[in-house]
């Protein structure tokens, strides 16, 4: 389920405390999946989904974390 949407930094901060929670996150990047494949994109922003179970504490560490 998708939690969050932003920038590299902040995903990355956020990543962290959801490890800290036993939380393992998964960041769907399309700037690096386009240059993988050979293409340019202007957009840079990342996402960041967790297991439906596990959305509600994750969420709490995004308030937490004032974003």
């Amino acid at each position: 389920k998708k939690l969050f949407y932003g920038t590299a930094m902040d995903v990355a901060k956020l990543c962290g405390a959801l490890y800290t929670l036993n939380i393992v996150p998964v960041v769907k990047d399309q700037a690096e999946s386009a240059r993988l494949a050979g293409f340019g994109i202007l957009f840079t922003d990342q996402e960041v989904y967790v297991h439906p179970d596990e959305f509600q504490k994750a969420r709490q560490a995004v308030k937490e974390l004032e974003f």
